[in-house]
Protein backbone atom coordinates (compact mmCIF):
# COMPACT_ATOMS: atom_id res chain seq x y z
CA UNK A 1 0.00 0.00 0.00
CA UNK A 2 1.20 3.52 -1.18
CA UNK A 3 1.02 6.19 1.63
CA UNK A 4 1.43 9.05 -0.88
CA UNK A 5 -0.53 9.75 -4.44
CA UNK A 6 1.16 10.92 -7.51
CA UNK A 7 -1.15 13.23 -8.80
CA UNK A 8 -0.34 15.46 -12.11
CA UNK A 9 0.92 19.05 -11.68
CA UNK A 10 -2.10 20.13 -13.54
CA UNK A 11 -4.98 23.00 -13.48
CA UNK A 12 -7.41 20.42 -15.52
CA UNK A 13 -9.16 18.44 -12.88
CA UNK A 14 -9.65 15.32 -16.10
CA UNK A 15 -5.86 14.50 -15.65
CA UNK A 16 -5.96 14.56 -12.03
CA UNK A 17 -8.98 11.87 -12.18
CA UNK A 18 -7.46 9.87 -14.26
CA UNK A 19 -4.48 9.70 -11.96
CA UNK A 20 -6.07 9.08 -8.78
CA UNK A 21 -9.25 6.83 -9.43
CA UNK A 22 -6.56 3.62 -10.22
CA UNK A 23 -4.31 4.97 -7.04
CA UNK A 24 -7.67 4.74 -4.99
CA UNK A 25 -8.56 1.22 -6.93
CA UNK A 26 -4.97 0.05 -5.54
CA UNK A 27 -5.36 1.47 -2.09
CA UNK A 28 -8.53 -0.42 -1.19
CA UNK A 29 -7.76 -3.60 -3.06
CA UNK A 30 -5.31 -4.47 -0.26
CA UNK A 31 -7.55 -3.58 2.48
CA UNK A 32 -11.18 -5.00 3.56
CA UNK A 33 -11.91 -2.45 6.53
CA UNK A 34 -14.69 -0.13 5.18
CA UNK A 35 -14.01 2.69 8.00
CA UNK A 36 -10.21 2.84 7.06
CA UNK A 37 -11.16 2.56 2.93
CA UNK A 38 -13.78 5.58 3.50
CA UNK A 39 -11.46 7.80 5.63
CA UNK A 40 -8.51 7.22 3.02
CA UNK A 41 -10.66 7.97 0.39
CA UNK A 42 -11.84 11.19 1.64
CA UNK A 43 -8.62 12.15 2.52
CA UNK A 44 -7.41 11.09 -1.12
CA UNK A 45 -10.29 13.21 -2.84
CA UNK A 46 -9.66 16.33 -0.42
CA UNK A 47 -5.35 16.06 -1.23
CA UNK A 48 -6.35 15.89 -4.93
CA UNK A 49 -8.74 18.89 -5.19
CA UNK A 50 -8.47 20.90 -2.25
CA UNK A 51 -12.52 20.64 -1.75
CA UNK A 52 -14.10 22.54 1.12
CA UNK A 53 -15.32 19.09 2.73
CA UNK A 54 -15.24 15.34 1.63
CA UNK A 55 -17.29 12.67 2.90
CA UNK A 56 -19.54 9.82 3.57
CA UNK A 57 -23.19 9.49 4.89
CA UNK A 58 -23.79 5.78 5.94
CA UNK A 59 -27.73 4.73 5.70
CA UNK A 60 -29.32 4.16 9.49
CA UNK A 61 -32.99 3.38 9.26
CA UNK A 62 -34.38 6.55 7.82
CA UNK A 63 -31.32 8.54 8.71
CA UNK A 64 -28.06 9.71 7.39
CA UNK A 65 -25.09 9.36 9.78
CA UNK A 66 -21.80 11.14 9.66
CA UNK A 67 -18.87 8.90 8.99
CA UNK A 68 -15.67 9.33 7.83
CA UNK A 69 -14.68 13.14 6.57
CA UNK A 70 -11.93 15.43 5.39
CA UNK A 71 -13.14 19.18 6.78
CA UNK A 72 -14.61 21.00 8.97
CA UNK A 73 -17.60 19.86 11.20
CA UNK A 74 -20.03 18.55 9.70
CA UNK A 75 -24.21 18.00 10.55
CA UNK A 76 -24.21 14.52 12.31
CA UNK A 77 -27.42 13.42 11.08
CA UNK A 78 -29.80 14.28 7.85
CA UNK A 79 -33.21 12.78 7.38
CA UNK A 80 -34.13 10.77 4.33
CA UNK A 81 -35.11 13.01 1.98
CA UNK A 82 -33.57 16.36 3.29
CA UNK A 83 -30.64 18.68 1.88
CA UNK A 84 -28.64 17.45 -1.13
CA UNK A 85 -27.45 14.24 0.64
CA UNK A 86 -30.76 13.30 1.43
CA UNK A 87 -32.35 13.97 -1.85
CA UNK A 88 -29.20 11.74 -3.33
CA UNK A 89 -30.67 9.09 -0.92
CA UNK A 90 -34.43 9.47 -1.74
CA UNK A 91 -33.88 9.80 -5.94
CA UNK A 92 -31.19 7.28 -6.15
CA UNK A 93 -29.05 9.67 -8.06
CA UNK A 94 -26.27 11.50 -8.23
CA UNK A 95 -27.02 15.09 -7.61
CA UNK A 96 -24.78 18.16 -8.85
CA UNK A 97 -25.87 21.31 -7.42
CA UNK A 98 -24.49 24.86 -9.31
CA UNK A 99 -25.78 26.86 -5.62
CA UNK A 100 -26.75 25.07 -2.77
CA UNK A 101 -28.63 27.91 -1.42
CA UNK A 102 -31.41 27.57 -4.11
CA UNK A 103 -31.76 23.94 -3.50
CA UNK A 104 -35.20 23.50 -1.55
CA UNK A 105 -34.49 22.26 1.54
CA UNK A 106 -31.00 22.77 1.70
CA UNK A 107 -28.84 21.65 4.90
CA UNK A 108 -26.44 24.17 5.64
CA UNK A 109 -23.95 22.60 7.47
CA UNK A 110 -21.58 25.19 6.72
CA UNK A 111 -22.03 28.63 5.35
CA UNK A 112 -18.91 28.50 3.64
CA UNK A 113 -20.35 25.67 1.41
CA UNK A 114 -21.65 26.95 -2.03
CA UNK A 115 -21.60 24.01 -4.42
CA UNK A 116 -21.68 20.55 -4.04
CA UNK A 117 -22.07 16.97 -5.91
CA UNK A 118 -23.36 13.70 -4.12
CA UNK A 119 -23.61 10.40 -5.13
CA UNK A 120 -25.72 7.35 -4.02
CA UNK A 121 -23.24 4.15 -3.27
CA UNK A 122 -25.41 0.64 -2.79
CA UNK A 123 -24.85 -2.66 -1.36
CA UNK A 124 -26.96 -4.92 -1.62
CA UNK A 125 -29.32 -3.21 -4.16
CA UNK A 126 -30.39 -0.70 -1.50
CA UNK A 127 -28.44 2.72 -0.65
CA UNK A 128 -26.18 2.21 1.88
CA UNK A 129 -24.06 5.39 1.93
CA UNK A 130 -23.86 8.57 0.22
CA UNK A 131 -20.46 9.86 -0.59
CA UNK A 132 -20.79 14.14 -0.15
CA UNK A 133 -18.38 16.48 -1.93
CA UNK A 134 -18.77 19.99 -1.05
CA UNK A 135 -16.90 23.20 -2.40
CA UNK A 136 -16.39 26.88 -1.13
CA UNK A 137 -16.98 28.10 -4.89
CA UNK A 138 -20.19 28.30 -7.02
CA UNK A 139 -20.80 25.96 -9.71
CA UNK A 140 -17.90 24.15 -9.11
CA UNK A 141 -18.74 20.47 -10.38
CA UNK A 142 -19.76 19.59 -13.63
CA UNK A 143 -20.55 16.37 -15.64
CA UNK A 144 -16.62 15.68 -15.80
CA UNK A 145 -17.02 15.62 -11.84
CA UNK A 146 -19.76 13.50 -11.99
CA UNK A 147 -18.05 10.23 -14.35
CA UNK A 148 -15.26 10.42 -12.18
CA UNK A 149 -16.63 10.28 -9.35
CA UNK A 150 -18.87 7.56 -10.40
CA UNK A 151 -15.62 5.16 -11.01
CA UNK A 152 -15.44 5.23 -7.79
CA UNK A 153 -19.06 3.61 -7.11
CA UNK A 154 -18.14 0.20 -7.97
CA UNK A 155 -14.86 0.20 -5.85
CA UNK A 156 -16.44 1.79 -2.76
CA UNK A 157 -19.66 -0.85 -3.02
CA UNK A 158 -16.65 -3.52 -3.39
CA UNK A 159 -16.20 -3.17 0.28
CA UNK A 160 -19.69 -2.49 1.75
Amino acid sequence: MSESLSLPQSEAREPIYQALIPQIKALTDSENDCTANLANIAAALKQAFDFFWVGFYRVDADTLVLGPFQGPLACTRIPFAKGVCGAAWQRKQTLVVADVDAFPGHIACSSSSRSEIVLPLYKAGKVALVLDIDSDKLNDFSELDQHYLEQLQPIIERFL
